[in-house]
């Protein structure tokens, strides 16, 4: 097991930090009304901890971890979902497309880099506890 560089971990923190904070700040600055800013919200809540699910059960899965078939698969449905609601919500929107493109771009971002930052945090732990048993 290698352990991520340091470099690898501040860029998949800052990529998090920057998706999430430009969504947010987006959100605070829009001109709709606040329950369309708290759906948009919810969706970005909702997707970050789908993806962390998702990679937690198929990393699971490759280390012989057991997990069952019905959690597996709600992972994946509810990421799928949380992307599908974002891209319904946009559509309906009265954005301009530029706005709707950052939205889409900044939660994609914030997507990714929260399973990167997932990934990162169990191999450290995974190096850290080989580490400690030699």
């Amino acid at each position: 097991m290698q352990k991520p560089t340091s470099a690898f971990i501040g860029a998949s923190w800052i990529a998090l930090l920057t998706g999430m904070v430009s969504y947010c700040i987006g959100l605070w600055n829009a001109e709709m009304l606040l329950n369309e800013k708290g759906y948009y919200f919810a969706i970005l809540l909702f997707g970050l901890f789908s993806v962390i699910s998702v990679q937690k059960s198929v990393r699971d899965r490759l280390e012989g971890i057991p997990v069952t078939d019905m959690y597996y698969g709600i992972s994946w449905f509810t990421t799928i979902i949380s992307i599908l609601l974002l891209i319904i919500g946009l559509w309906n929107a009265e954005l301009l497309l530029s706005e709707k493109g950052f939205y889409g771009m900044s939660f994609l971002l914030s997507l990714f880099s929260a399973i990167t930052v997932q990934k990162n945090t169990r191999d450290l732990l995974l190096s850290t506890n080989s580490d400690k048993k030699e």
